[in-house]
């Protein structure tokens, strides 16, 4: 690999370490490095890992557990849930004003009677009896009930049941099952 490749991978690995990101790479058939923060085809090569989501989840993990237990939902269902909204950090905030780890609306806290969006607890416990509603009212279909936590119930009530037609939505729908498979693939897992 010439000198100059390695030192912009080493650069662009160095980014990423400091963004806690991943980082794939491809190399392709002419020679020219791809460097990207998601596999762009089969034979790319994960050469860094996130490890922020992992370090900060640990601490959430028993909190979690226990509004995920009181409330019937699966615990590694609400950790997919609270990765792709907010990557643990309790004090996220969207461009749309949801809030907290589980991101909340102003609508959804109030409804659930979360005065504080940003006190971890008082958001996992209302962010999972909404996501338990949501099971409940698509009769435990996740991909449904995830799509209406990100888009509206209304949402997916006008799409005739199905995920709405919005790219933002199926992204999400894709990335908490990717996480939600990931974690109950991993060794030791119990729920």
């Amino acid at each position: 690999m010439a000198t100059r490749n390695r030192l912009a991978l080493l650069a662009f690995a160095l980014c990423a370490q400091a963004a806690h990101a991943d980082v794939y790479l491809e190399v392709q058939k002419n020679g020219t490095l791809l460097l990207s923060d998601r596999p762009l085809s089969a034979s790319a090569r994960r050469i860094q890992a996130d490890r922020s989501s992992a370090a900060r989840r640990l601490p959430r993990d028993a909190q979690i557990r226990r509004a995920a237990e009181r409330h019937g939902v699966d615990p590694l269902l609400v950790h997919a849930v609270v990765r792709a909204e907010s990557g643990y950090d309790p004090n996220a905030v969207s461009r749309k004003g949801a809030a907290g780890l589980m991101q909340l609306m102003p609508e959804t806290a109030r409804r659930y009677g979360v005065t504080n969006r940003f006190d971890p607890a008082a958001n996992l416990d209302a962010g999972v009896r909404y996501l338990r509603d949501l099971l409940r009212v698509f009769d435990g279909n996740v991909a449904l009930a995830l799509a209406a936590y990100n888009a509206g119930e209304q949402s997916v009530l006008r799409a005739g049941g199905r995920v709405p037609d919005y790219r933002e939505t199926a992204e999400y729908v894709r990335r908490v099952r990717m996480y939600y498979r990931g974690l109950a693939e991993a060794p030791g897992q119990r729920r």
